[in-house]
C-alpha cells in the first residue's frame, strides 16, 4: 500500500512531467506549397506563376479515359475549390497566368491498377505552361495530385511556383488495412477513406471485410451467411452493388482493392450461415455447444471454400486475395474426437501445426491452380511450413519483424511489412515520427532479398474505431507511412519533414478531412468544420 502523502507526491511529479512535455512542444511553422509525399527529385524556382481558376483547364495531349477525364473534373474542384489560404508572401510575381495543364499518358488506360502498374510521372512547370508526362494513367493521378499541392492561394489569387518534378514510388505496394467486421464502417466513410488515400498517394485498400463478430459481406453463393451473420438491424451489410460502387470510386483513384477473408480461424461469424463448417469443441467428451476454426477434416469444407472463392475472384477484379492464415487456436480441434481420428489417419500424429498445414495448402491449392489467383498471407502461414506459389506476398505483422523479413525473403517470396503501422494503438504526442522511422529494407540481407520488399500497410484493426473517428484515428499519423513508402530513403529527417507534414494536415482540414492535429500546438488557415 502507498501511503497518501507519497501518492500526492507522485501525481505531482506526474503533473510536472505533463508541463513540462508541453513546453516542449513549440508551435511548428508550416511550409506554403511543398508537397507530401517527397517526389523522388523536386526543384522549385523562385518564379511564381498565377493561374485563373475560370479560364483554367487540364488538357488531354496523350491517351485518354474515364479515370483521366474524371481526374481532371475532380482535381479542378480539389484545386479551385478548397486550396489553402495563405497570407503570407509566396515570391514574386510575374505576371504571367497559365491558364493549361497538359496533361499525357503514353499507354492506353488500364482497366484496373495492378501490382506491376507505373506511376512514375514528370511534371514542370515554367512560362512555357504546365506539362504531365505519364507512361499509364496512374502516373498521371500522381502527379495531377502534386500539382494541386504546390498551388497556393493567397486571398482569391492562386499562384504557383516555377517548378520541375521527376517522381516515382519507393515501393509498389503501399496499402491500408480497414476492418469492417469489429465495426460497420459505411460506404461513404470508406469512399472518404479512400479519397485521403489517394491525396496521400497510397494504392491498396486492404479490406479485411469479415471475421469473428460479424460477417457483412455479401455472398451470391452463400447470402445466408450476411443474413445469419452480419450485425443485426437494418444497414450492416454490403451488398454486391456497394462493393462493386466500392471498387469503381478506387480505380478512378488508382487504388486497388484487396479483399481479405481471414481463415480457418477468425470464422465464428462465418458459422452462423454454414452449418458444420466449423470445428465442434468437446469437454470431457462431449460436444460443449462452442466452435471453434473451421473444421479441415471434412471434404464439404473444400467444397464450399471452392464455390465462396469463386464467387469472390469474379467480384473483386485485382488478381490478389489475402487469405489470412494467422493467429490459429488448436485447443478446439484438440479435444474433437472427428478431429483426432483424421490426425492418425494422415499420420499427423499430435502436430496440430501440420494440420493447420495441411488446411492452408488445400486452400492455396483452390485459389492458385482451380480460380488462377495470386494470394497474400499472414506470415504465420510460412512460419508454420506451407508450400506456396512463387508470386505469393507473404504480409509480416509480428514483433521481431526484422528476422522474419529476412527469413521470408531468403525464400524467395515479396514481402510486405505491416509490424510497426498499427495505427489502431494510439499515444499522445508526435507519434507520427515512429511510424516515420520504419523501413521496410532495415534488415540484414542481400540486395537481391531487399528487392524482394515489394512495400508494406498501415493497419487499423477496428475494436475501438467506427464512422466516428476512422478518419481522424488514420490521418495524418497515415502519410507518415505513405511517405516512407514512396519517398526515397534518404528522405528520413523528422525536423525537416514536421513542417510539410504540417502544411499537409492543414490542406487535409482544408479538403474536409477531419485529419487531427499530429505536432502539438498550432493552427490552420482554414479550421476544420464538419458542415
Amino acid at each position: 500500500m502507498v501511503s497518501s502523502v507519497n501518492t500526492g507526491i507522485f501525481f505531482l511529479l506526474v503533473q510536472l512531467m505533463i508541463c513540462s512535455s508541453r513546453n516542449l512542444h513549440a508551435t511548428i511553422n508550416p511550409t506554403i506549397g511543398a508537397p507530401w509525399p517527397m517526389p523522388q527529385k523536386y526543384t522549385p524556382t523562385g518564379n511564381v506563376y498565377q493561374i485563373e481558376p475560370s479560364s483554367f483547364r487540364f488538357e488531354a495531349t496523350g491517351e485518354t479515359c474515364d479515370i483521366l477525364t474524371s481526374a481532371f473534373a475532380r482535381y479542378k474542384q480539389i484545386i479551385f475549390g478548397t486550396t489553402l489560404k495563405f497570407q503570407p508572401d509566396h515570391g514574386a510575381d510575374n505576371g504571367n497566368a497559365l491558364a493549361i495543364a497538359s496533361v499525357k499518358v503514353k499507354s492506353e488506360c488500364d482497366k484496373f491498377p495492378s501490382l506491376e502498374s507505373d506511376e512514375s510521372y514528370d511534371l514542370v512547370v515554367s512560362a512555357s505552361g504546365i506539362t504531365i508526362n505519364a507512361n499509364e494513367v496512374w502516373g498521371a493521378l500522381r502527379g495531377l495530385e502534386t500539382f494541386s499541392q504546390i498551388i497556393v492561394r493567397r486571398s482569391l489569387q492562386y499562384f504557383i511556383n516555377g517548378t520541375t518534378v521527376t517522381d516515382f514510388p519507393r515501393f509498389q505496394h503501399r496499402g491500408m488495412l480497414i476492418d469492417t467486421s469489429r465495426h460497420f464502417l459505411s460506404v461513404d466513410v470508406i469512399k472518404e477513406h479512400i479519397e485521403a488515400m489517394a491525396q496521400n498517394k497510397f494504392n491498396v485498400l486492404h479490406w479485411h471485410i469479415v471475421d469473428d463478430p460479424s460477417f457483412p459481406y455479401t455472398s451470391a453463393a452463400f447470402p445466408e451467411m450476411s443474413e445469419k451473420g452480419s450485425y443485426p438491424g437494418a444497414g450492416h451489410i454490403y451488398t454486391a452493388s456497394n462493393v462493386l460502387d466500392i471498387i469503381g470510386f478506387a480505380r478512378m483513384r488508382g487504388i486497388r482493392v484487396i479483399p481479405e477473408f481471414d481463415t480457418p480461424g477468425h470464422t465464428q461469424s462465418w458459422g452462423k450461415g454454414i452449418p458444420d463448417l466449423l470445428t465442434k469443441c468437446y469437454s470431457k467428451g462431449v460436444f460443449d455447444g462452442s466452435y471453434g476454426p473451421v473444421d479441415p477434416s471434412k471434404n464439404t469444407t473444400y467444397t464450399f471454400l471452392e464455390t465462396f472463392f469463386g464467387d469472390v475472384a469474379n467480384t473483386f477484379p485485382d488478381q490478389y486475395i489475402h487469405l489470412g492464415g494467422d493467429e490459429v487456436s488448436f485447443g478446439c480441434w484438440q479435444s474433437n474426437p472427428d478431429i483426432t481420428t483424421f490426425m492418425s489417419k494422415m499420420s499427423f500424429g499430435t502436430s496440430y501445426s501440420k494440420l493447420e498445414q495441411y488446411y492452408m495448402q488445400s486452400l492455396l491449392n483452390i485459389i492458385g491452380k482451380k480460380l488462377n489467383k495470386g494470394y497474400l498471407i499472414w506470415q504465420e502461414v510460412i512460419d508454420n511450413g506451407a508450400m506456396v506459389q512463387p508470386d505469393t506476398v507473404v504480409e509480416v505483422w509480428k514483433g521481431g519483424y526484422e528476422e522474419e523479413l529476412a527469413k521470408v525473403t531468403k525464400l524467395g517470396y515479396k514481402t510486405l511489412l505491416s509490424s510497426c503501422w498499427y495505427l489502431n494503438y494510439i499515444s499522445y504526442g508526435d507519434d507520427w515520427r515512429k511510424y516515420y522511422a520504419c523501413d521496410p529494407q532495415q534488415f540484414n540481407g542481400t540486395d537481391a532479398q531487399k528487392k524482394l520488399i515489394i512495400g508494406g500497410e498501415t493497419c487499423m484493426w477496428g475494436e475501438f474505431v467506427d464512422n466516428t473517428n476512422l478518419i481522424a484515428r488514420f490521418w495524418p499519423r497515415a502519410a507518415a507511412v505513405g511517405e516512407r513508402l514512396w519517398s526515397d530513403m534518404s528522405v528520413k529527417n523528422t525536423a525537416e519533414a514536421a513542417p510539410r507534414l504540417e502544411e499537409h494536415r492543414c490542406r487535409m482540414v482544408s479538403r474536409g478531412f477531419a485529419a487531427e492535429p499530429v505536432n502539438g500546438p498550432g493552427y490552420c488557415p482554414e479550421e476544420y468544420t464538419k458542415f
